[in-house]
C-alpha cells in the first residue's frame, strides 16, 4: 500500500528513511506548537483552542501533501502571518479575532480558486524578484520587532516610540540567552535547533520560578472556543480588503517559493526545471488554510524547515505523513504549551527574523531605482506594523519611481492595477 501511494522504490528511498525523514521535519519546526498558541493568546484567543487548531491545522495540511501531492513537505500555521493576524487586523485595525478569522478563509479560498484557474502563475511572474526578496525582509523585520517587545528588550515610549526596556529583569536576560542558544545551535546543525532553545529556557524558567507548570501530558483541550467562530460575512468589510490581499499574496508567494527551492533541493523537478504536482500542493496549502481558519487559527503554509527532512532524505509524501501523525500526537502535550512563557518564544521569532532578512543580500543596491522601493517596503511593515502596508508602500514606490526615472519599460499590467488599487485603498479606505 506504502509503495503503491508513494512510489518509494522509484523515488530510490524507503519506509525506514522517510519516518527519520518526517521526525526530523517536525523537531524543526515544532517550535510553531508553542509560539502560535501564545501569539494569538494575547488577543483574547482560548490558548488551548489554538493550540489543538494549530496541531489539527499542520496534521491536515502535511496529510493532503503526502497522500495527494507526494510531496516530503510539511504545513502548519505561518510565521509573519500569525503576527500579522494578531498585531495588526486585531490589534491595531480593532476588528474582532473572529473577523480576522473570516480573512483568513477567504484569502484560502481565493488560493483555492487562482490555484484552479492557474491565475496563480500570473501574478508570481508579474512581481519583480526584489520586491518578493523585500516582503520577505520586511516580514522579518516585523517578527524582529514583536521579539523585541515580547522579550521585554524593546518597551514603548511617548517621546521615542520605543526605547530600551528593563534590562535586569528575568524576560530580556532569558531571551538574550536563548537566542544565542538557538543560533549556536543551528550553526552547529544540530536538529530541533529552535524547539530545544525554547524547551532549555522554559525549562529554566520553572526550575527558577519565574513560570509554572500543570503537567506535561492530557487530554486534548477543546476546540468549541474557537471551532467555526469565523465571521466571514464581516470579513467582507471594504477595509478589509488589503489585508485579505496581504494574507493572500504573502502566503503565495511564500508557499511557491517554499515548494520550488525545497523541489530544487530534493532534486524533484522535471527535466524542464518545472516541479510536477504543483496544482495538488497549491490545493493542500490552500484547503488546510481554510480548515485552519474554520477551527481557530491563522493562515496555514509551507514549511521551509522541511528542507531539514529532505537533508535526511526524505523524498515522498511519507514523510510529510509521519509530520501529520506527530502533530496529531502533539494534541496531547498542551499544558506542556501552555507553560512557555512570551520570553521564550520570542528569540524563536528573532531567530527566524534573522532568516528572512537574508533575502536583500540579493538586491541590487547599486541600481537606486530597486533599493529604494525595497528599503520602503522592509521597513514599512515594521514601522506601521502592518505587513499590508509594507506590500502597499512597496507597490507604489516601485510603480512611481520607475515611472519618474524613465524606466516604464520595466512595469507590467499587474504592478499598474496593484499599485492604482494601493493607492485607493490608502487614500479612501486607511
Amino acid at each position: 500500500m506504502l509503495e503503491r501511494l508513494f512510489q518509494l522504490q522509484a523515488n530510490n528511498t524507503s519506509f525506514r528513511t522517510e519516518v527519520l525523514a518526517g521526525i526530523t521535519t517536525f523537531l524543526t519546526m515544532a517550535y510553531i506548537l508553542f509560539v502560535n498558541p501564545n501569539m494569538l493568546a494575547e488577543i483574547g484567543m482560548d490558548h488551548g483552542a489554538v493550540f489543538v487548531a494549530t496541531c489539527l491545522a499542520g496534521a491536515i495540511g502535511s496529510a493532503i501533501m503526502g497522500m495527494v501531492a507526494n510531496y516530503p513537505i510539511a504545513l502548519a500555521p505561518g510565521m509573519g502571518l500569525n503576527a500579522f493576524f494578531t498585531y495588526t487586523v486585531v490589534g491595531t485595525m480593532g476588528y474582532s479575532w473572529e473577523v480576522a478569522l473570516g480573512a483568513v478563509f477567504i484569502s484560502g479560498f481565493l488560493f483555492f480558486a487562482m490555484s484552479i484557474f492557474k491565475i496563480r502563475e500570473w501574478i508570481i511572474n508579474s512581481i519583480p524578484m526584489p520586491l518578493r526578496s523585500a516582503i520577505s525582509a520586511g516580514i522579518g523585520l516585523f517578527l524582529a520587532l514583536i521579539a523585541l517587545k515580547n522579550a521585554g528588550i524593546v518597551i514603548g515610549n511617548p517621546d521615542t516610540l520605543v526605547t530600551l526596556g528593563d534590562l535586569t529583569q528575568p524576560g530580556p536576560i532569558l531571551a538574550t540567552i536563548g537566542f544565542m542558544l538557538i543560533v549556536a545551535l543551528a550553526y552547529r546543525q544540530i536538529t530541533g535547533a529552535v524547539m530545544i532553545g525554547i524547551l532549555l529556557i522554559t525549562g529554566f524558567s520553572i526550575v527558577m520560578g519565574f513560570s509554572a507548570l500543570n503537567g506535561v501530558v492530557s487530554m486534548p483541550p477543546s476546540m468549541m472556543p474557537t471551532l467555526l467562530k469565523l465571521d466571514i460575512v464581516g470579513a467582507l468589510d471594504v477595509g478589509l480588503v488589503s489585508v485579505i490581499f496581504a494574507f493572500l499574496f504573502v502566503d503565495l508567494f511564500d508557499t511557491s517559493g517554499t515548494l520550488i527551492g525545497v523541489a530544487q533541493r530534493a532534486n524533484l523537478m522535471d527535466k524542464d526545471g518545472k516541479m510536477p504536482r504543483l496544482g495538488r500542493a497549491l490545493l493542500a496549502d490552500s484547503t488546510s488554510t481554510m480548515a485552519g481558519a474554520c477551527m481557530g487559527t491563522s493562515t496555514t503554509t509551507s514549511f521551509v524547515e522541511s528542507a531539514a527532512g529532505i537533508a535526511a532524505g526524505g523524498r515522498t509524501g511519507l514523510t510529510a505523513c509521519t509530520v501529520a501523525v506527530l502533530f496529531l500526537l502533539s494534541l496531547f502535550f498542551a499544558p506542556l504549551a501552555s507553560a512557555v512563557p512570551a520570553y521564550a518564544t520570542a528569540p524563536a521569532l528573532f531567530f527566524v527574523a534573522v532568516l528572512m532578512t537574508s533575502g536583500l543580500a540579493k538586491i541590487d543596491w547599486d541600481d537606486l531605482t530597486v533599493a529604494a522601493p525595497v528599503v520602503v517596503a522592509a521597513l514599512a511593515m515594521p514601522l506601521t506594523f502592518s505587513i499590508a502596508n509594507g506590500i502597499a508602500f512597496g507597490f507604489i514606490s516601485w510603480t512611481a519611481i520607475k515611472l519618474l526615472s524613465g524606466r516604464w519599460k520595466d512595469l507590467n499590467s499587474a504592478m499598474w492595477i496593484l499599485s492604482i488599487l494601493f493607492i485607493i485603498k490608502l487614500g479612501f479606505f486607511a
